[in-house]
């Protein structure tokens, strides 16, 4: 699964590996997202890619209650054409969540030691992502809560001994295939596949990332000694 992650690039240089013509004004660098925060999203429009903050965790167009959001920050790419909450959004709403690391825990007996895994050229990647518009019940109004969830996959061969899940992170020669709403769902599912093991790694860092009030650089420093 992906429950932390962080995005700590800013500026020209992350419009210009996105290809975006600006980013969100509330867009910040961030080094510990959790479920329920603003997350940085780009989808397909009319007029090309663009960025907004969506709440990560999705809620389903028909859900009764938003609160729902916070037991779908991730969807099973295997499955989740199979799956009424994530289905449509899979056909037609999706999109890339960018990120240069997410955290996982390893497991050693009782202990759980929380690890950084990057690439190794250190450079910004994007998970694939799904996005929905949801409306509350009786809502009149043009009041929308965009949310997101975050496609995974099972683990490569660095993250396996840690977790036997991890988030999908899209070549960059797929990103286009993957945003483009023509392409049909079952092809775009091809992409779905752990991401090359050689070309990331991972180290232990501070369990202050246990926390999610916590937000700072020190949350990415590497544990020494």
């Amino acid at each position: 699964m992906c429950g932390r992650f962080t995005l700590t690039e800013d500026g020209q240089i992350l419009m210009d590996q996105l290809r975006l013509p600006m980013l969100p004004e509330d867009y910040r660098v961030r080094y510990n997202i959790a479920p329920g925060q603003p997350v940085l999203n780009v989808f397909m429009t009319s007029t090309g890619r663009r960025a907004a903050m969506f709440r990560w965790g999705l809620v389903p167009s028909w859900a009764k209650d938003d609160r729902i959001g916070y037991k779908m920050i991730n969807a099973r790419s295997e499955s989740a054409l199979e799956k009424p909450s994530f289905k449509r959004a899979f056909e037609k709403r999706r999109s890339i969540i960018p990120a240069d690391s997410f955290y996982e825990w390893r497991r050693e007996g009782n202990k759980k030691t929380p690890m950084r895994i990057l690439l190794k050229s250190r450079r910004v990647f994007v998970f694939a992502g799904l996005w929905e518009a949801w409306r509350p019940p009786g809502s009149t109004g043009d009041e929308r809560l965009f949310t997101c969830t975050i496609l995974t996959t099972e683990a490569n061969d660095l993250v396996r001994p840690v977790h036997d899940r991890m988030p999908v992170i899209l070549a960059p020669e797929d990103v286009d295939t993957w945003l483009d709403p023509d392409v049909p769902p079952e092809a775009a599912a091809q992409l779905c596949k752990p991401y090359p093991a050689e070309e990331m790694e991972a180290y232990e860092v501070s369990p202050i990332v246990n926390s999610a009030k916590v937000d700072s650089k020190e949350c990415i420093e590497p544990v020494t000694g």
